[in-house]
């Protein structure tokens, strides 16, 4: 009798286990093999809606760049150079997109007076990585291209950093983490803690209502791409960042929630502005809001002497 339970009892916990590997696999893989957008479909949207003009594209003078990663892959950027000026923004796309969607950025940037770096994160576009960590190992990434576009436009000239969504998040753990070169930034709907953030998606498209399910992924993330959920966390070090930042989020945004924005805003101490726009789904404030959006970083730029 005693035995039959032992086996029963050992059936159960190897069916339980086996439960929580598949479980544990697949909320992985769809954290780190999160389906991109096809780089046909965001050319033509953003064709179409008339945020990327081929024409300009094509005459405009540029360099094409591939930057190697302290991760063991190359990175793919664009230096676009309408302005004779070393001044430069860097532009962080968001998760699933690649450095077609920045393209809209890099025009607003060139009305201000701002050449600009376009680049695709590990695993979008044209980089390589094989995996996405939301700003985990896309910050260390980041600094590598800081890097690289320091040394080509020198010590002297303004570098600002452009992210929005991951993009967003990445910039603000590149600038609370390490040692920056950049003189300014500009956030656009970012996530103030990624734990927090991907338990706001668990309960808004799932039935899990508890936090087991992330504890479980966040075993198997360890164990499957080196980090966990809670080291992915930029309100832990906003704090650090001395360079004057730009808060930006759409009210209307249901993806990541406005008040991460605004934590984030508070958390940041020293120079920093805030604008929250009415109008706007997730990562859609400059879509829905371009003229208002371009007049509040040029309002940003002259309030902290940044402009050219």
């Amino acid at each position: 009798m005693k035995r039959r339970v032992l086996y029963i009892s050992g059936i159960i916990s190897g069916v339980f286990t086996a439960i929580l590997t598949i479980f544990g696999i697949i909320a992985t893989n769809k954290l780190m093999f999160m389906k991109l957008k096809e780089s046909d479909f965001i050319l033509e949207r953003e064709t179409l809606a008339k945020r990327f003009d081929g024409k300009w594209y094509e005459t405009v003078r540029k360099e094409d760049i591939w930057i190697d990663s302290p991760n063991g892959y190359r990175l793919k950027a664009i230096f676009l150079k309408p302005l004779e000026t070393t001044n430069t923004v860097i532009i962080c796309h968001g998760v699933t997109e690649n450095k077609t969607n920045s393209m809209r950025f890099a025009r607003l940037f060139e009305r201000l007076g701002f050449n600009s770096v376009v680049y695709d994160h590990r695993r979008h576009g044209d980089s390589g990585g094989k995996t996405t960590s939301f700003g985990f190992y896309e910050k260390i990434d980041l600094k590598a291209i800081v890097e690289a576009v320091r040394n080509r436009i020198g010590k002297r000239a303004l570098l600002g950093i452009h992210g929005e969504s991951m993009g967003a998040a990445t910039t603000i753990l590149y600038a609370g983490t390490y040692e920056d070169e950049a003189n300014f930034y500009i956030v656009d709907c970012p996530f103030s803690d990624f734990t927090e953030q991907i338990l706001h998606i668990l309960r808004k498209e799932t039935p899990l209502r508890t936090s087991m399910a992330l504890r479980i992924a966040n075993i198997f993330l360890k164990m499957r791409d080196g980090y966990s959920l809670n080291s992915v966390s930029p309100i832990e070090v906003v704090g650090n960042i001395e360079k004057p930042v730009l808060f930006i989020h759409s009210m209307e945004d249901d993806f990541i929630l406005p008040y991460m924005t605004t934590d984030l805003y508070h958390a940041k101490e020293g120079p920093k502005m805030l604008k929250l726009f009415k109008r706007g789904a997730h990562a859609k404030s400059f879509n829905e809001n371009p003229v208002l959006y371009e007049k509040k970083i040029d309002e940003f730029l002259g309030r902290f002497h940044l402009k050219v």
